[in-house]
């Protein structure tokens, strides 16, 4: 089952992220405060899939009004394989097609290979001609939780 993500999913959620080989986490962004503050914003985006009431499967999704961000997309090695991704891709891009949303972005981490092979078969386009550049502009540490595999 596909559902709409809540505040209440945090701890699975984050289990489930951290225990993903190739995840990037960030202490304040992927915090419950952090992402209660993400799903506040987006509320009709993110969705995770449930089996027997457990989360097996995460997509973290919002847009800034122009274009659609995804985060996060995760299924539980076990569960790989049935189209669960798929559907919370789906459910994502459909929710953005909603508000309004005609492009949708996401990044994935060099050294995580699945993952890049997983969207490029999918028909998502690595785009070389772009730079990523990121600046932290909070006094906090936003520093990362764990390190990529």
């Amino acid at each position: 089952m596909i559902r709409e993500m809540t505040q209440t999913d945090y701890e699975e959620i984050f289990n489930l992220w951290k225990s993903t080989d190739g995840m990037g986490l960030r202490s304040l962004d992927d915090s419950q405060q952090g992402i209660s503050a993400f799903l506040k914003r987006n509320p009709a985006t993110n969705f995770v899939a449930i089996d027997n009431g457990k989360v097996v499967g995460t997509i973290l999704c919002g847009h800034d009004g122009r274009r659609g961000y995804i985060y996060h997309t995760v299924v539980k090695k076990r569960y790989r394989n049935q189209g669960i991704a798929t559907k919370l891709i789906e459910a994502a891009v459909s929710a953005l097609q909603q508000e309004g949303i005609t492009r949708v972005c996401l990044n994935v981490m060099e050294t995580n290979e699945y993952g890049k092979s997983f969207w490029l078969k999918r028909g998502w386009e690595k785009k070389d001609f772009l730079g990523f550049y990121s600046k932290s502009i909070t006094d906090k540490e936003n520093i990362p939780l764990f390190d990529i595999k």
